[in-house]
Parts: structure tokens; sequence; C-alpha cells
């Protein structure tokens, strides 16, 4: 999650799409270049552990202007950890 995030602050779009699961990542992947990340605040953490294979991160990443707040599903394949897509209700 964190290195996703100093991925939007960078704008490195090579890293966000390397780090999208390949059954939900978007054929390019776009950065805003006009929003400034100002901050990310991690508010949960379920599973993601060593021995588990999927988990879900609850965070607020602060912008100028506003603040985005997501639970974001993870999912482990190949030993390494790619983001799946925002958990709905």
């Amino acid at each position: 999650m964190r290195s996703r995030y100093t991925a939007y602050f960078y704008g490195n779009r090579e890293h966000l799409w390397r780090t999208w699961h390949p059954k939900t990542r978007p054929s390019q992947v776009t950065v805003d270049p006009s929003v400034t990340w100002t901050g990310l605040r991690i508010l949960d953490v379920r599973d993601g552990g060593v021995d588990d294979d999927t988990g879900i991160v609850e965070f607020v990443a602060s912008y100028d202007g506003g603040e985005l707040h997501e639970r974001s599903r993870f999912a482990k394949r190949g030993g390494r950890w790619f983001y799946l897509d925002e958990e709905t209700s």
C-alpha cells in the first residue's frame, strides 16, 4: 500500500501498473499530474500476513483539496502482493 501511495506521489505509472493484479488492472495507468498528494494514514489492515493470500487495507490519502478514503483489496501472487480493487459493500 505504501509503495503504491509513493508511486502516486511521484507519478510512477510503471510501478502502479506492475503492482496491479493482472485480472483487474487497466491496459494503461494514468496519474493526474495536477494532484499533489500530501499524506497517507492507514486506518485498518485485515489479513495480509506472511501466511495469507489476501488482505485488505483501509486508508485515507490526503491531497490538495481533499481526501481519498478507500478499503483496498490485495492478493498475493508468486510471493508478491498486488492491488485487486476497492472493496465495495
